[in-house]
């Protein structure tokens, strides 16, 4: 935001490394013509938007003209780019000499370094999407499995936005009625029906909320759920990470103690990304290296998103499960029971570990990590405990934090609005309560934001975006 928006900017695009093509990016009301002065082959001023044109990249040098490379660009004219600003992209070969060889060049020529996220920035500020969108590249860039990328998407597309925009609108309504009251003050009229209002305001707390508890579900989806395989030592632990894995990741031993640390690895399951971490046995011990392994894994417990909690049944009694649990202190649909070793239990009875307000059969299991029996079925309830229904992914999730924060502050607002209309308060307390709750849901799509917010989310995008 410090650089001139009028500049004409340039930057790679593409990821830092050798690759099969690279692209440079450059927006701005010269940028076409400034890619004229070095492009051997057609006058791209003359060519028309969205056309595509090989040539060569030449530089200038004392001993003549020399080509850098050969390289396709590709014009688009604004406000049908982009950012809404002519744009040209040059796909050179992926060289990292070459890339800087020709981004050196530009700025020769007059193109200014953009700075990181200013090609979005451009695009926000040129109305080619609301802020909320323009955050949404930066998650769309950084997803990593099929969920998060589709909630990326939603977002980007609008869906989140869209409802914010419509909430607001009928709060401006509302609101522009009171601020009517308050040119009249002196006449003691009244223009905005209150139990309408009170209707309004319960309703739209009602939509946020639900908001706000999607954040939960959707801050896991954006990191990865942290899955923490915890219980007492050789309940299988390790052997059920490599089950998981498909992979031997871990070491396995018939020796108590063999983890001593953490072990950490994703994979993803029906297109969510579970990262699981293997722990050390929970136990007394007096080997003080096991000692902070078990710490360890009692931290891992207190912060997992789900916890996967093992027992050897051949050795552990329900007793000891219920005990172990309590002792975690999870509770609710944040932990399974697995029930391993099935296979040297054959008649085992599964319901004899059920205990009310503990251990339900929704979240118990048997299975026998050795010989993957049931590991399939795991890994379905595993993402059941995430995702209840398929119909939770089409509705609208909140993964951004400073949403998050924007909604509660709305809320909290909202929440003062109605206080002061069952408390008798005057109008014009109201109306200031009103303006906060619109301006933290405006801060959200960016209708009211200040330079200072900008920087904050546009600087973390990479360069060249």
């Amino acid at each position: 935001m410090s650089k001139n928006v009028n500049d004409t900017i340039a930057a790679i695009s593409t990821p830092p490394g050798q690759g099969a093509i690279g692209v440079i990016r450059l927006s701005g009301k010269d940028a076409i013509s400034l890619v004229d002065i070095c492009f051997k082959g057609k006058k791209l001023s003359n060519q028309p938007s969205h056309t595509a044109h090989f040539g060569r990249i030449v530089e200038q040098t004392k001993m003549g003209e020399q080509t850098i490379d050969e390289v396709v660009v590709t014009i688009f004219r604004g406000p049908k780019s982009y950012t809404g600003e002519d744009t040209a992209e040059i796909s050179c070969h992926g060289s990292n000499y070459i890339l800087q060889k020709v981004l050196q060049v530009l700025i020769s020529h007059g193109a200014r370094m953009a700075n990181p996220g200013e090609f979005t920035m451009r695009a926000f500020l040129h109305g080619k999407m609301d802020l909320s969108q323009a955050e949404a590249v930066a998650d769309l860039i950084a997803s990593d499995s099929l969920v998060s990328h589709a909630v990326a998407m939603n977002q980007m597309r609008g869906g989140f936005s869209g409802e914010i925009k419509i909430l607001r609108q009928e709060l401006i309504d509302f609101a522009a009625l009171l601020e009517l009251e308050l040119d009249f003050s002196e006449e003691d009229v009244e223009f905005a029906d209150r139990s309408k209002l009170i209707l309004l305001i319960q309703k739209l707390q009602k939509t946020i909320r639900k908001l706000m508890v999607s954040f939960e579900l959707g801050n896991v989806i954006k990191t990865g759920i942290a899955t923490v395989i915890a219980g007492r030592p050789n309940a299988g632990k390790s052997t059920l990470l490599n089950a998981l894995l498909n992979e031997e990741r871990a070491i396995v031993s018939d020796i108590a103690g063999t983890t001593r640390d953490t072990i950490e690895e994703s994979m993803t399951i029906q297109g969510l990304t579970f990262r699981f971490v293997d722990t050390a046995g929970i136990r007394d011990s007096k080997d003080k290296i096991e000692e902070i392994g078990v710490q360890k894994a009692l931290a891992e417990i207190r912060k997992g998103a789900l916890i996967l909690y093992m027992a050897d049944v051949s050795v552990t009694t329900p007793e000891m499960v219920w005990s172990d649990l309590e002792q975690f202190a999870i509770s609710g649909s944040r932990f399974l029971v697995l029930l391993n070793k099935v296979d040297l239990t054959p008649n085992l009875n599964p319901e004899v570990y059920f205990k009310k307000n503990l251990i339900e059969s929704g979240n118990l299991l048997t299975l026998s990590a050795l010989f993957t029996t049931h590991i399939d079925q795991l890994k379905d309830t595993i993402y059941r405990q995430v995702i209840q229904s398929p119909e939770m992914l089409d509705q609208t999730i909140v993964a951004n934090a400073r949403h998050y924060e924007a909604l509660y502050q709305a809320d909290v607002s909202l929440s003062a609005v109605l206080n002061g209309i069952f408390g008798g308060i005057s109008s014009d307390f109201i109306a200031l309560d009103l303006r906060q709750a619109l301006f933290h849901l405006g801060s959200i799509t960016g209708e009211i934001s200040s330079e200072d917010l900008l920087d904050s989310i546009f600087t973390r995008f990479c360069i060249g975006k």
